[in-house]
């Protein structure tokens, strides 16, 4: 099991964002899902908070918001300490990125419903 945030989740079923939090629950992940608008996705609720204070041993954080919205995430992201971070197709930041390396944090751009798919999450 491998705990997960996801950054801009959301309860809209045509969302990448609401696929990867049902797949990453049918195998068996944690998840922890983050947005703009309050609601629930597989079976949890969208914390619209961005208190990282609870989080502990996040193992990832997968990005689903474009660049110029994750400046608000920077913080968040970097205080979580996640073991690695993924820009989903679409969120590729080399501003964060560059932050990423000098906070230690690994990250890849990849598809997180891709990585499930083919067992490489």
């Amino acid at each position: 099991m491998k705990p997960t945030v996801i950054i801009g989740a959301s309860e809209n079923p045509s969302r990448y964002s609401y696929k990867a939090a049902n797949l990453l629950k049918k195998h068996g992940h944690q998840i922890f899902p983050y947005g703009i608008r309050a609601g629930k996705v597989a079976d949890e609720f969208i914390d619209t908070s961005r208190e990282h204070n609870t989080l502990r041993n996040i193992d990832t954080i997968t990005l689903y918001i474009n660049p110029e919205h994750q400046v608000d995430w920077y913080d968040f992201i970097v205080h979580s300490k996640p073991k690695r971070v993924i820009f989903n197709p679409g969120t590729e930041n080399p501003e964060l990125e560059s932050i990423l390396d000098q906070s230690g944090i690994p990250y890849e751009e990849a598809c997180t419903l891709v990585l499930l798919n083919t067992d490489q999450y």
